[in-house]
């Protein structure tokens, strides 16, 4: 694996456990075996690295949605298999790093913003496609717009599973995930 690579692996697996306010360019150094001014010919400071973490982590999160899109299941089926990138995380006893970063919003330079609102925003347009595809194929009921729900569901995962990691309760995860499927379908 290449050294940028490495770089940003390491980081953004300590981002995803102990925010980015959590770990130093120190820390990445020790783990990936380089000094820390070697770090900085990479990446010359912390908000760009934090940018490339971002960019990196959407993009994954894009391949992912159009994995899940090209699969012939119904809607919910493909909620599940979105709800299953969560679990994932939860399972690697980390959290989303778009939540991460965002509980660390008011405290990041301002360069790394925009690009984090783009990841949540690449989640609640899949997701309201979806949920507007639930719904035409009547397998979803929406008491609102798709949009609406969309928030809702990135903002219950995000927090479940910030629930769940604080609280060491991976059940509770299970039921919100459960529950928050079985309110979306359609009734008879």
């Amino acid at each position: 694996m290449e050294m940028k690579e490495q770089i940003l692996t390491s980081a953004q697996r300590l981002v995803q456990q102990r925010g980015f306010n959590g770990f130093s360019y120190a820390d990445v150094a020790v783990e990936v075996g380089i000094r820390k001014a070697s770090l900085h010919h990479h990446f010359a400071t912390k908000a760009d690295l934090g940018l490339a973490l971002i960019e990196r982590y959407s993009l994954a999160l894009s391949n992912e949605l159009a994995r899940i899109s090209s699969l012939s299941v119904p809607a919910d089926e493909k909620l599940r298999a979105y709800i299953a990138i969560y679990h994932y995380t939860l399972a690697a006893d980390r959290v989303c790093m778009g939540g991460m970063l965002a509980s660390d919003a008011l405290t990041l330079e301002g360069a790394m913003l925009p690009s984090l609102k783009h990841f949540f925003a690449i989640n609640t347009d899949w997701l309201t496609e979806l949920l507007a595809e639930g719904n035409v194929q009547q397998t979803f009921t929406l008491s609102s717009t798709a949009a609406n729900h969309a928030r809702l569901l990135v903002s219950a995962l995000q927090g479940a599973l910030m629930l769940a990691r604080a609280t060491s309760d991976r059940d509770a995860f299970e039921q919100t995930c459960e529950l928050l499927i079985s309110n979306l379908m359609r009734k008879g």
